[in-house]
């Protein structure tokens, strides 16, 4: 599929233009009434998998993840079968909720068993909604990603960081003229440039603990060398040549069980194979080696 076929209203001038997320309800949150269907290739599913981890929601919060290939149908449920609504694919849950959805079939979804519709399919809310309205029914409390007293500079940070980097990758990427693509490839590496930079004094974006702002750069970096560096075209640098978000990425990889979810064959399987406009043979290549196990060195920094 082109990159106009699967994005046909998200291209414009050659630049893409990500579309907004249609399902943003507030939750009334309640052991086992919500389910959150992801993909483990997708980078803004995998904000919310690894927030439902740390926090410990696996209880209460059900999970089922697509298969990494999406083809013309969309997302569907082969890699797991859906054990909620025996849907076959995940533009079931759209239209079930909208009969008349128009958009592009996104992950992640809070799926409402109790309502029988999507509560929500922006990660945004749902990965804050994890960290804060699911408080109570979380298994560990003992670290607060979203403190009140750096509310104001998390969502600065966040703001420029999806700009530049989260969806600077997709917008060189996807890009369909010279133009668009160098200037969304250079944003992204004077932005790498800034947070490589950043971090030689801080252990994390905002000091010695991991916020929310962590986690949303965190879900690129892990992919960045796997696939953005080569199918993305944004190749001026690997993230292994940075000598601070190397280790940082290395460093949120081993907190607290982040590693496990992340799964380098869905994401490459996905990418690869999906766009074949950008890579039309398929061919899923085998590396890089990236050892995100070992030791980083960054506990110096407190």
């Amino acid at each position: 599929m082109s990159v106009q076929a699967q994005f046909p209203d998200e291209q414009v001038d050659g630049e893409f233009v990500r579309q907004d997320d249609a399902f943003r309800n507030k939750v009334q949150p309640a052991a086992g009434r919500y389910h959150l269907y992801v993909s483990l290739a997708c980078p803004w599913a995998h904000r919310t998998i690894i927030m439902r981890k740390l926090k410990g929601l696996e209880d209460a919060v059900g999970m089922t993840v697509v298969d990494p290939i999406r083809d013309e149908r969309g997302w569907r449920f082969k890699y797991q079968s859906d054990p909620v609504n025996g849907f076959a694919f995940l533009s079931e849950a759209y239209f079930k909720t909208d009969p008349g959805y128009r958009g592009r079939v996104t992950v992640p979804v809070l799926w409402d068993k109790q309502t029988g519709t999507i509560a929500n399919n922006s990660d945004d809310d749902i990965l804050r909604m994890f960290e804060t309205e699911f408080d109570t029914l979380a298994k560990y409390n003992d670290v607060d990603y979203f403190p009140a007293r750096l509310s104001a500079e998390i969502e600065a940070l966040n703001a420029e960081i999806y700009e530049n980097v989260n969806n600077g990758v997709y917008k060189a990427g996807f890009a369909t003229t010279q133009d668009a693509y160098e200037r969304a490839a250079r944003e992204v590496f004077t932005a790498l440039d800034r947070l490589d930079e950043r971090l030689a004094s801080h252990r994390y974006l905002f000091g010695s603990a991991p916020v929310e702002t962590d986690w949303r750069l965190f879900v690129t970096l892990v992919r960045f060398d796997a696939v953005y560096y080569g199918h993305f075209k944004c190749n001026l640098r690997r993230i292994v040549d940075y000598s601070n978000l190397w280790p940082y990425v290395r460093d949120l990889y081993q907190f607290r069980g982040a590693g496990a979810t992340v799964d380098l064959a869905q994401i490459k399987t996905h990418y690869y194979y999906t766009h074949d406009d950008i890579n039309p043979t398929r061919i899923i290549p085998i590396g890089p080696l990236l050892t995100f196990d070992t030791p980083h060195g960054r506990e110096r920094l407190g």
